[in-house]
C-alpha cells in the first residue's frame, strides 16, 4: 500500500517539473495506460501514470481559463463580485474578483485587480466595472518570486486595472462578516499591533506595515503572523489536550469515549478557526493534514506516522494539484516530516523546553535546502527567534487575542482582552527587534544541483539520532551548500545580466573579481523593483559587493531602487550624470566624461554630454569590451544626445547596444545606429507600458538593419557572457508550462540573427 501511495504521490509531482502540458493524445493515452497497468494489478506504475494524468488535466483546466489573447491589454465592462478581504496600500485598492461576466465574451472565473485611488471595497459587494485587462504575466529573475507561479497556483485567469465602476448590491454572506468584523478589529486600541492581531485572527495580513514584514523576515518569524497549518494544528491540540487533563482528572463523563470526543471537538475547534481565517488553501491544506492525523491517532496508529503523512500528502495534491507550485505547500509538509524523523520512536519523555529547543533545531538544519532550493531568505536568527515567538504567540498572544474576539459583543470585556493580546504582542516585537537588527535574513546564492545534493544528504544525517555512524560528516556535507562556488567568469571576460524590472532599467555587469550595476531598477511608490528582485537577483548570483554603483540619470524608473541597493549592499562608489538630483544619503559622484578603467582584462569608459538641457540627456553613457566584444549602455539619451555623443569622435562600434530611452521615438536615430553597428538591441520595458515602448518606428530601423532584438518582456532576464560572442540566453527560454512560451521573433538564437 505505502509504495502505491509513493507512486501515486510521485505521478501528481510531476506537474511541478513539465516544460509542456501534453497535448489531449498524451494525456489519453497515459490515462489509458494507467487503466491497463491498475486492471493487470501493476499498481505502482497505475498509480504513477493516473497520478500524473489527474494533475495535467487539472492544470490544464486552470490554463484554459487564463484570459483569451485576443483580450489582453483591453478594456471591458463587467460584473463580478468582490471575494477575499480587499487590501488597500498608497491609496491603491487590491481585491479579487469572481464570476466575472461580460455581454459579448467569455472572463475568467477568478481575477485580480487594482484600483488607484478607488473607494472601499467590501468583500461579498457586487460591482460592474471598466477594467483595463491583462493575461498573467511576471516578472523573470535568477532566484525571485515567480508571479505567474503563485497566479497559476490561485487560479487566476487574468488581472488587471480598474478605471471606473459602481456597485451594484451590497456586501452579502460570510465573506461581508469577516470583513465588518476586521474594520472593527483595525479600529480597537492595541498598542498599535491591530493589524498584527487582526492577522493572527482573520488571516488578513494587510495591516502589517513593510517594517514589521522585514523584521518578521529578518527574525524567521513570519510563519506566526500568516494563519497556517500550525495555527490550526494549535487550536486543535488546545482542545484535545483540555479534554485529555479533564479525562485524566476524572472530570470527563464516563459514558462518552475520551479518544474520540478529544479528535472530533479539537477538528470542530480548528474547522471554525479556519472558517474565521477565510478557509484559503493553505488553510485547507492544513484541515485536510489535521483530520488524516486525528483519524490516524483514533483508529490507525498501528499503521505508522508516515503512512499518515503519505496519506495526507496524496490528498492534498489530489484535490488541488497545483498546491505543489507554491512554496508553503513544500515547507509545511516538510517540517511535519522533519518533525516526525526527529520525535517519533524516541523513548522516554522530555521536557517541555527540551522538546521546542530541539525543534527548533532540527527545523533549521532540515528546512534549509528546501529554502535553499526555493530561493527564501534564510534567518540567522531564526531558530532563537523562535524559541522565544513560538510559545508566546502560540498561549499568550492567540488565547486572548481570540477570546476577544469572541467576547467584542460583552462591553469592555472583548476590548480589553484584544487590547492586551496587543501588548502582548508589542512586546513580543520589542524582543525580536534587536535580533533582526543584528542577524537580519539571509539571501542565499543558487546552488549547484551537485553541492544541493550534498547538503541535503548532510541535514539528513544531522537530523538523526545521536550514535549513528557518519552523523558527524553531516557538517562537512553541508559545507558546499552553505558556501557554494562563486560563478564569476574567467579572465577577461564579463558576465552580463540585464534583469527583468519592467519599465524601468538594471544592469549586471561582472568581472571576475568586480562587479558594476548599472541602475538599479524603478520604484512606485512603496513597491521598490530594487529591493524586491535586483537585490534577490544579486544575491542569487552570488554577488555579495558591489564595486560600482553606476545611475545613468536620477529618474525615478532607473535610481529609484538605489537606497534599497544601497542599504542591502554598500556599494564602494556611486556616480550619476544627475548627483544633485539623488538623495543626499547616497554620497553619489558625477560621471566623469572620458573616465576609463579596467577590471581583471576588461575596459570600461564613460561618456556624459556637458551640453546636456534635459535629465535623459544628462544619462551617463557605459561602454563595456571585454575579449574584444563590446557592449553600449545608453540610459535615457535621446536624438539630439546620440548626435552628441557621434560628434564627439569615439569609436561607439559594439555588438550589443542597449536601446536608448527603452525605444522611444525620441531615439535610436538612424544615424547613431549606422554609427554603433550593432549586432543585437536590447529592450527594457514594461509590458502594455503607457509610453508605447518600444515605438513600431524605432523597432521597424532595427529590424532594417537586420539587427536582432531581444524583449525582456518576451524573454525576461538576458544573460550575456561578453567576451565568448555567445548568445543571448533568456530565462523564459527556460520552459514552464504555466509561462506563455517564447514568442517565435524572441526565441533565443546567434548574435546577428534577424527576427
Amino acid at each position: 500500500m505505502r509504495t502505491g501511495m509513493i507512486a501515486l504521490a510521485a505521478g501528481l509531482l510531476l506537474l511541478r517539473f513539465l516544460p509542456a502540458l501534453p497535448d489531449t493524445r498524451w494525456l489519453s493515452g497515459l490515462a489509458l495506460v494507467g487503466l491497463l497497468s491498475l486492471a493487470c494489478r501493476r499498481y505502482r506504475v497505475a498509480m504513477l501514470l493516473l497520478g500524473l494524468s489527474w494533475a495535467c488535466v487539472s492544470a490544464q483546466s486552470a490554463l484554459d481559463d487564463r484570459l483569451a489573447p485576443e483580450l489582453d491589454d483591453r478594456t471591458l465592462w463587467l460584473e463580478g463580485q468582490v471575494v477575499g478581504l480587499p487590501a488597500v496600500s498608497d491609496e491603491v485598492v487590491r481585491f479579487e474578483l469572481a464570476e466575472a461576466e461580460s455581454r459579448r465574451v467569455r472572463l475568467p472565473q477568478r481575477m485580480r485587480l487594482a484600483w488607484y485611488g478607488g473607494p472601499a471595497l467590501r468583500a461579498g459587494e457586487r460591482w460592474r466595472l471598466a477594467v483595463h485587462l491583462k493575461r498573467p504575466h511576471g516578472l523573470v529573475n535568477p532566484q525571485s518570486f515567480d508571479y505567474e507561479a503563485w497566479l497559476q497556483a490561485q487560479r487566476i485567469g487574468a488581472t488587471g486595472t480598474v478605471k471606473s465602476g459602481e456597485r451594484l448590491a451590497p456586501a452579502e454572506g460570510i465573506g461581508a462578516w469577516r470583513d465588518a468584523l476586521r474594520q472593527r478589529l483595525l479600529a480597537l486600541p492595541a498598542f498599535g499591533r491591530q493589524g498584527g492581531l487582526t492577522a493572527l485572527v482573520l488571516g488578513d495580513d494587510s495591516g502589517l506595515s513593510r517594517a514589521d514584514w522585514q523584521l518578521l523576515q529578518d527574525s524567521g518569524t513570519i510563519h506566526l503572523m500568516v494563519i497556517s497549518g500550525g495555527h490550526v494544528s494549535l487550536m486543535a491540540g488546545l482542545v484535545y489536550g483540555l479534554i485529555v487533563q479533564l479525562a485524566r482528572h476524572g472530570l470527563w463523563p464516563r459514558r462518552l469515549p475520551w479518544l474520540s470526543w478529544a479528535c472530533a471537538l479539537g477538528f470542530a475547534a480548528a474547522l471554525g478557526y479556519s472558517l474565521l481565517a477565510g478557509f484559503e488553501v493553505p488553510i485547507r491544506r492544513a484541515c485536510i493534514m489535521l483530520a488524516v492525523v486525528l483519524i490516524w491517532r483514533l483508529r490507525f496508529r498501528h499503521l505508522g506516522v508516515w503512512t499518515a503523512l503519505l496519506l495526507a500528502f496524496d490528498l492534498v495534491l489530489l484535490i488541488e494539484p497545483l498546491a505543489s507550485l507554491q512554496a508553503g505547500f513544500w515547507l509545511s509538509f516538510g517540517a511535519v516530516a522533519i518533525l516526525a524523523l526527529t520525535f517519533a520512536g524516541r523513548l522516554g519523555a522530555w521536557s517541555a523546553w527540551r522538546t521546542l529547543g530541539r525543534a527548533q533545531w532540527v527545523m533549521t538544519i532540515g528546512l534549509l535546502p528546501g529554502l535553499l532550493a526555493l530561493g527564501l531568505p534564510i534567518s540567522i536568527s531564526g531558530a532563537l527567534a523562535n524559541l522565544i515567538a513560538v510559545p508566546w504567540v502560540s498561549f499568550v498572544v492567540l488565547p486572548p487575542a481570540l477570546l476577544g474576539t469572541l467576547l467584542l459583543p460583552v462591553p469592555w470585556l472583548g476590548e480589553g482582552l484584544f487590547q492586551l493580546a496587543g501588548g502582548l504582542l508589542e512586546l513580543l516585537f520589542l524582543i525580536l527587534a534587536p535580533m533582526a537588527r543584528w542577524w537580519p535574513a539571509w539571501l542565499p546564492t543558487a546552488v549547484p544541483l551537485w553541492a544541493w545534493l550534498l547538503g541535503a544528504l548532510g541535514a539528513f544525517l544531522l537530523l538523526l539520532p545521536s550514535g549513528v555512524p557518519l552523523r558527524v560528516f553531516g557538517l562537512a556535507l553541508l559545507l558546499p551548500m552553505l558556501f557554494p562556488p562563486s560563478g564569476a567568469p574567467p579572465e577577461g571576460r564579463a558576465e552580463v545580466w540585464q534583469f527583468d524590472v519592467g519599465q524601468g532599467l538594471s544592469v549586471l555587469i561582472r568581472t571576475r573579481s568586480h562587479a558594476l550595476l548599472y541602475d538599479a531598477g524603478p520604484r512606485y511608490g512603496d513597491f521598490d523593483l530594487g529591493e524586491r528582485v535586483v537585490l534577490p537577483s544579486l544575491a542569487g548570483l552570488g554577488v555579495r559587493r558591489l564595486d560600482r554603483l553606476l545611475l545613468s540619470h536620477a529618474d525615478s524608473d532607473h535610481a529609484g531602487g538605489a537606497l534599497a541597493i544601497q542599504r542591502g549592499l554598500a556599494p564602494a562608489q556611486v556616480i550619476s550624470g544627475e548627483p544633485d538630483r539623488l538623495p543626499a544619503s547616497l554620497q553619489a559622484r558625477p560621471c566623469v566624461d572620458g573616465a576609463r578603467w579596467q577590471w581583471d582584462g576588461v575596459r570600461f569608459s564613460t561618456w556624459r554630454w556637458s551640453g546636456a538641457t534635459t535629465g535623459n540627456q544628462a544619462s551617463c553613457v557605459l561602454k563595456v569590451e571585454a575579449n574584444g566584444e563590446r557592449m553600449l549602455l545608453t540610459g535615457d539619451i535621446d536624438i539630439q544626445a546620440e548626435r552628441a555623443l557621434i560628434d564627439a569622435g569615439r569609436d561607439l562600434r559594439a555588438e550589443w547596444l542597449l536601446a536608448p530611452h527603452h525605444g522611444s521615438r525620441s531615439s535610436s536615430s538612424m544615424a547613431f545606429l549606422q554609427a554603433v553597428q550593432p549586432r543585437a538591441v536590447l529592450f527594457s520595458r514594461g509590458q502594455h507600458n503607457a509610453f508605447g515602448h518600444p515605438h513600431p518606428t524605432v523597432v521597424a530601423r532595427y529590424r532594417a538593419l537586420a539587427i536582432a532584438l531581444h524583449d525582456n518582456v518576451e524573454e525576461g532576464a538576458l544573460r550575456i557572457e561578453l567576451g565568448a560572442f555567445g548568445p543571448a540566453r533568456p530565462l523564459r527560454a527556460q520552459r514552464r508550462f504555466w509561462r506563455d512560451p517564447l514568442a517565435p521573433e524572441a526565441a533565443p538564437g546567434p548574435v546577428g540573427q534577424t527576427p
